[in-house]
């Protein structure tokens, strides 16, 4: 049976020799966006490829788009396949968070049609917790074959939004009142989400490495309805 949500460190520990199993170390800093890349370098879980949360994870960012786009399709496959990700590859995600960046790459697989993804239990922190082993190697995978299967249902464009509001729903906030790492929501008291195009995409919420938990959030950026030619309830 694959992991779907969570796996322990033990877990995962016992299976790093596996070929089939990929470990992506999903580390980032909004505040210094080199901050993963050399985390991961100084010693991540043994044979975790480095998966950065804009250079592998997102588009660039677009006059209309929010801070981290939703990467096109061909470019995240392209991404997927270069780190040997295929239909029968268990995936593990992880950070040294409360897993919302792990749970960034949880999200984009599920959307892409693959079942097989977990996010580690804890995160790095739970992993260094156990005494397990860390590693500065450089990582090498055969490349792969991933085809996507596309799960439309899991984005909603803004029109689908504006539609959902104006029959009573509540959207609710991606992110907590105080901002993230520091830094200040752009837009206080509004709602915060990620988007490709007119397409948004859930974000995933804040929860304490302590909590043991992951989820995700549907949430709208304002300026997105307005381009849309609708007005968000302020």
């Amino acid at each position: 049976m694959p992991h779907t949500t969570l796996v322990s460190a033990g877990e995962l520990a016992a299976r790093l020799a596996d070929p089939d199993w990929l470990v992506a170390d999903c580390r980032f800093d909004l505040a210094d966006r080199d901050a993963g890349l050399r985390a991961w370098q100084a010693g991540h879980i043994p044979g975790a490829i480095h998966a950065d949360l804009e250079r592998d994870l997102s588009a660039p960012v677009a006059p209309k788009t929010g801070r981290h786009p939703l990467p096109p399709i061909d470019a995240i496959v392209a991404t997927l396949s270069r780190w040997g990700v295929t239909g029968g590859t268990q995936v593990i995600a992880y950070d040294s968070g409360n897993s919302a960046y792990a749970a960034r790459l949880w999200w984009m697989l599920r959307y892409l049609g693959h079942d097989a993804v977990a996010v580690l239990d804890g995160g790095f922190a739970a992993w260094l917790a156990e005494g397990l082993p860390v590693s500065d190697a450089e990582v090498i995978r055969r490349p792969g074959r991933f085809v996507a299967r596309l799960r439309p249902t899991m984005l909603c464009d803004a029109n689908g939004v504006a539609e959902s509001l104006s029959r009573g729903a509540t959207p609710r906030p991606a992110r907590n009142a105080g901002g993230r790492n520091g830094i200040p929501i752009r837009k206080p008291g509004g709602v915060a989400a990620i988007q490709h195009g007119h397409r948004v995409m859930p974000q995933v919420s804040q929860h304490p490495p302590e909590s043991r938990r992951i989820g995700a959030v549907s949430g709208i950026v304002g300026d997105n309805l307005r381009a849309a030619g609708h007005a968000p309830a302020r």
